[in-house]
């Protein structure tokens, strides 16, 4: 069976820097439901539609092709005595941001995901980057299965079962 959209293609996936070292790399295979559902980066899926089990690739991935360049307006300070107590480097905390021109964020308004990076004094710094930000990467991908989605799954936007979202 070919990877088009509405199949499950089960992969395991390599993520290496340009000096080749391995930053990130699955387990065990994971299960993508392909076709625009957002559970993999568009280039990936690209590169997937219309291979079969068995298939391997290395896909370079520019900023724009991968997780965007950094954006210097991500990197935040705050007060230490505003954060969660137990506040390390390396911790994460969503923040509902304002939309552009507003003061205060509304109901509505989604929140984003900032790292700790470090804690100087009385002050936390944080960054909204993804952690692979601004880098060039080879992502290695190995087509371990393909299989037809089921209704379900297409109609949650992710594979269920095996190697996908348990409910």
């Amino acid at each position: 069976m070919k990877i088009t959209k509405d199949t499950i293609a089960t992969v395991e996936l390599k993520v290496a820097n340009k000096l080749g070292q391995v930053i990130e790399k699955t387990d065990e295979p994971m299960a993508l439901l392909i076709g625009g559902y957002g559970n993999t980066l568009p280039a990936i899926e690209t590169a997937l539609e219309g291979q079969e089990k068995g298939f391997a690739t290395t896909i370079e991935l520019t900023p724009e092709t991968g997780f965007g360049e950094r954006d210097e307006s991500l990197l935040i300070t705050i007060p230490k005595k505003d954060f969660p107590p137990g506040v390390k480097v390396g911790g994460q905390l969503q923040i509902r941001q304002a939309k552009e021109g507003e003061e205060e964020p509304a109901a509505d308004d989604g929140f984003h995901v900032f790292t700790v990076v470090k804690i100087k004094g009385d002050t936390v710094h944080l960054d909204g980057n993804h952690p692979l930000a601004g880098q060039h990467l080879k992502v290695s991908v190995k087509v371990k299965d393909v299989r037809a989605a089921t209704q379900e799954e297409i109609e949650h936007g992710h594979a269920h079962g095996d190697h996908g979202h348990h409910h």
